[in-house]
């Protein structure tokens, strides 16, 4: 989710928890309605894109390295008729590879400058949308919850949907879609450390529970790092020095979106494994709290890593796919054709032009700001496929 105001989950929501743990229907209506007004469906964009581009995008392996979407209790199997992301559209859109984020802890009132750790707005929807009572009190009961989730999608896809767990998942998948196969899949990722719930050691369960990637920090400062949205927004702390060890020693991809000036130096210092961006942007290309320096944009190249560039004016500087097309063009300026992606917080509460099959728009638009092939290849999703291949755990 990105720092915006309105993504604070509706007070009517909060006034109706009490009524929705014993009416489930309507707790869930409650949830639905309030992801429909945070997470609008976009409108078609009325123009046709090039032919050039509708070509070059058939062809396309496209991977995004974010979406909220499990948070909020749709059938991510079924084209939905709100949010942003489920199965259909991304296959429509030729998305090969999304990254599922599990958002667990998110405080009320949400401020993009500065917010304290002492209110919890998913506990909201945890009891409006029917979760388990032990998701109630305990980020990592949601985490594992949200996994379980995605996991019974694609078992119950008919193949539509396949977890990426380990290179080989992914060549399979892979494997699939060249023999023409229409199918998509999900990685698992964690969007801050509230899951570890304070422990370094609760990192194995949550790899065991299929996650790939976790981020250091989200809109609160935590026992392990600073965040950018937080009060003091320090680095890394002693603990967060253990965990970032911990989680490259297990093949856990260390994610910064969110971090704090000082945490990202901190880990650029340290990592032994590539470091990722999943959601953010270039602050020479919008100056906000969810873009970075360029000087800490070339460190995660150096890492091997990727910059994950996300679909929400807060980080493009702008509306529409033009916008989104601009900020790519600066990363690639600034890390280079081959440490960019894409980062799009679809169903992240924020405001985007377009969803999944929307994205030919963006190829379009990437052709028209002088962007080549190979590169626009590249950054939807080539990129992003050769750097899992590299990085996720053989086993």
């Amino acid at each position: 989710m990105a720092g915006r105001q309105r993504l604070a989950i509706a007070a009517g929501l909060a006034t109706a928890t009490a009524a929705a743990a014993v009416a489930p229907i309507a707790g869930r209506r409650l949830v639905a309605r309030t992801e429909r007004r945070l997470c609008a469906t976009p409108a078609p964009i009325a123009r046709r894109p090039s032919p050039a581009a509708v070509d070059l995008h058939a062809g396309l392996d496209v991977v995004d390295l974010h979406a909220d979407s499990l948070l909020w209790g749709r059938d991510l199997l079924v084209r939905g008729d709100r949010g942003q992301v489920d199965v259909p559209r991304l296959i429509e859109g030729r998305v090969a590879l999304e990254g599922f984020a599990a958002c667990v802890r998110v405080p009320r009132h949400l401020d993009p400058e500065r917010n304290d750790d002492t209110s919890d707005d998913v506990l909201l929807v945890a009891i409006g949308g029917g979760w388990p009572v032990r998701t109630w009190r305990s980020a990592l009961a949601r985490a594992v919850y949200l996994a379980r989730r995605a996991m019974a999608f694609a078992d119950a896809s008919a193949g539509r949907l396949t977890m990426i767990r380990t290179p080989g998942d992914l060549a399979d998948h892979l494997d699939r879609r060249r023999a023409g196969v229409a199918v998509t899949a999900a990685l698992l990722t964690i969007e801050g450390p509230a899951p570890l719930e304070g422990q370094v050691g609760n990192v194995d369960r949550l790899v065991d529970a299929g996650f790939r990637m976790l981020g250091l920090a989200h809109f609160v400062d935590n026992a392990f790092a600073g965040s950018a949205h937080g009060i003091r927004r320090g680095g890394l702390t002693s603990v967060g020095r253990e965990l970032l060890v911990a989680l490259e020693d297990r093949s856990v991809i260390v994610d910064v979106a969110h971090a704090s000036t000082a945490t990202i130096d901190d880990v650029l210092a340290l990592a032994r494994r590539p470091v990722v961006l999943s959601h953010g942007g270039l602050r020479s290309a919008s100056p906000s709290t969810r873009t970075i320096p360029d000087e800490q944009a070339r460190g995660i190249a150096a890492t091997g890593g990727l910059i994950g560039v996300g679909f929400w004016p807060e980080v493009t500087g702008g509306h529409d796919v033009a916008a989104i097309a601009r900020s790519i063009v600066r990363a690639i300026e600034v890390a280079g054709p081959d440490r960019v992606a894409l980062g799009s917080d679809w169903d992240g509460g924020v405001e985007v032009p377009i969803d999944p099959t929307g994205l030919v728009h963006l190829t379009d638009a990437l052709l028209a700001g002088g962007v080549d092939a190979a590169t626009i290849r590249a950054v939807m999703g080539g990129n992003a496929l050769r750097f899992l291949g590299a990085v996720l755990p053989s086993a």
